[in-house]
């Protein structure tokens, strides 16, 4: 599973005063068509959608799971590279990060930028794909595998990771969908329920409400990295964990991918070089899942933890902030 394990838990906390858990809320920001998490959902006649007054009167376990399409790729492209309304927290080493104006002390949603030299695009999108390598660099995470696939390019999988201590670990069961589009690579995921894998007794299960990548190329050895995140990290997160996100985490992750990409290129030519099922489908091995097996994902059916009283004097600082 694409995705940084460490800023989803860390970024979008919201206070125990805020009332995303309300169905209209819940079903704008769930709308699984990628436009919708910043726009409006798509309008009738679309792909049999609902429309915005509709959504507010039907329960969300009618909402349908769907699979994005190249309109949803382009819409998020352009939430990407649009930063009208967004505001920089942090601007350095080539790394940038937004979060929405309206938004900054909740952080709902956060968006990073970094220009990746000596890199092509297409190693970041493998490095991003490739659940083998993810496990060489990715220290924050704890598991992750596939569960199924739905199409060519959109499967199921899980994700678990680190929190910083005391703060409770967190996992995502996700639908991610991909796609080379011209000189760009796309990755969305949100996240949904499969019968056989239910929340975890040790974790808390986060909900992914629009997570991705957009890869651009700059030419033949350098490109662009965005990552924008809408997250539900299920409880009430101290502020200091969430300044810490945005100034520390966040910039660190990032990073961490540009590195790790730097180095695939070895790496790869000596595990399996020729094995890419995210680009090669006929590769792909894993069991088929029916989208009609999958669920939405609520936030409001998930335990709400409230970890915002812990003491920032007891997180263990090490990795995120060296």
């Amino acid at each position: 599973m694409g995705s940084n394990g460490l800023i989803h838990g860390l970024f979008s906390a919201r206070p125990a005063s805020s009332s995303l858990s309300s169905a209209a809320a819940v079903s704008r920001s769930v709308w699984l068509n990628a436009a919708s998490v910043f726009k409006s959902p798509p309008s009738p006649g679309n792909r049999g959608a609902f429309t915005v007054l509709e959504l507010d009167r039907v329960p969300l376990r009618q909402m349908p799971v769907q699979i994005p399409d190249d309109t949803d790729f382009t819409s998020f492209k352009e939430q990407c590279e649009n930063h009208e309304g967004w505001l920089a927290r942090y601007n350095k080493g080539g790394v940038t990060v937004w979060c929405r104006a309206e938004e900054c002390n909740t952080v709902q949603k956060l968006k990073m930028r970094i220009t990746c030299k000596d890199v092509r695009a297409d190693t970041v999108y493998d490095v991003l794909h490739d659940t083998s390598y993810r496990k060489k660099w990715d220290t924050n995470m704890i598991d992750t595998y596939d569960i199924g696939r739905l199409t060519v390019n959109a499967d199921v999988g899980y994700y678990s990771w680190k929190c910083p201590s005391p703060l409770k670990n967190r996992d995502f069961v996700t639908m991610r969908s991909w796609l080379p589009l011209g000189n760009d690579y796309l990755i969305i995921n949100y996240s949904v329920k499969h019968p056989q894998h239910p929340p975890k007794k040790d974790y808390v299960r986060a909900v992914s409400l629009l997570t991705g990548y957009l890869i651009q190329s700059n030419g033949p050895s350098s490109c662009t990295l965005y990552y924008l995140t809408q997250v539900d990290p299920k409880g009430s997160l101290p502020k200091w964990v969430v300044n810490r996100a945005s100034q520390f985490v966040a910039p660190k992750a990032m990073k961490k991918i540009y590195k790790a990409s730097l180095k695939y290129p070895e790496w790869k030519r000596k595990h399996n070089p020729g094995l890419k099922p995210w680009m090669y489908p006929e590769q792909n091995t894993l069991p088929c899942v029916s989208v009609a097996d999958l669920t939405l994902q609520r936030a409001d059916s998930l335990e709400n933890i409230d970890e915002s009283s812990l003491n920032e004097e007891k997180a263990h600082h090490s990795e995120e902030e060296d």
